[in-house]
């Protein structure tokens, strides 16, 4: 008689042992979901910082690199337009002289027409750099075609172009941007490069759309470059975000520079 309330003893204890199991397991597995969770926002919030970070810095460089663009446009317009409207008034004022020769007046005439096409043309030239008449009407691959025409006229480089695209396949503020980092890398080559070829190289395979650059110049250490943030260089990488495009870099001392730009449209489109 007395096995039987050992056994019932026994069952109570193995019961409440398995209820103690149960409620640790539990317990074990509402902190292995909390801290999971947690760690997975600590995660996530990272990644929102670091994407936050990114475009403040993106917007910054932006900032930079326009307020670089309007003091370079002010200073053209100063000495392009202004210098010589100051010489038009100078003359103009002569010729309201009642004492002024016949001779005189032909002579600031003729200087006054000779100052004011050179305005002009000045002024062509300006907006000509704020917005290519060639890109607006004909597309990128015209425009392109007129940089390296514009840039080979000097007769200081030997250029090859291949540029091939489907007309449409990229939005006009898409051309715009990569206009602007093709004509950025003319504007480093023929400033700083020294060099004598430049390849230019422009296709698209079904949606993935290319754009290379190479020269035979200097060169120069890339990751300094990057340290230092000149305006060209993060105006591309600025661009290229814009863009949600790759670009990819190569340079080294006196080895020229190698420049590619990718663009997939499908990634784009998502």
């Amino acid at each position: 008689m007395e096995t039987i309330p050992s056994e019932e003893n026994q069952i109570i204890n193995i019961i409440l042992i398995a209820i103690g199991l149960l409620v640790f397991m539990s317990f074990a597995i509402v902190l292995f979901f909390y801290f999971s969770r947690k760690k997975i926002v600590k995660t996530e919030l990272e990644k929102a910082n670091l994407v936050i970070a990114n475009q403040k810095e993106v917007i910054q460089s932006t900032l930079v690199m326009q307020e670089a663009e309007r003091k370079r446009i002010a200073q053209d317009m100063h000495d392009a337009i202004s210098s010589k409207l100051n010489i038009v008034a100078l003359n103009a004022n002569f010729l309201t002289e009642h004492s002024i020769s016949s001779s005189d007046a032909n002579k600031f005439g003729n200087s006054i027409l000779n100052i004011t096409n050179t305005i002009l043309e000045s002024s062509r030239q300006i907006a000509h750099y704020l917005l290519p008449p060639t890109l607006d009407k004909f597309g990128l691959k015209a425009a392109l075609e007129e940089l390296c025409d514009e840039a080979e006229e000097s007769g200081a480089f030997q250029i090859t172009h291949n540029l091939d695209i489907v007309k449409g396949l990229l939005s006009e503020q898409e051309e715009l941007h990569l206009f602007r980092i093709t004509q950025e890398l003319f504007s480093n080559t023929i400033k700083y490069s020294e060099t004598t070829k430049i390849e230019l190289l422009l296709e698209n395979k079904e949606n993935l759309v290319s754009l290379q650059y190479r020269d035979n110049g200097k060169g120069f250490d890339v990751s300094e470059a990057k340290k230092a943030k000149g305006i060209g260089l993060s105006g591309m990488e600025n661009r290229a975000s814009i863009l949600n495009a790759k670009l990819t870099i190569k340079s080294s001392i006196g080895e020229g520079v190698s420049v590619l730009v990718l663009i997939n449209k499908e990634d784009n489109y998502k």
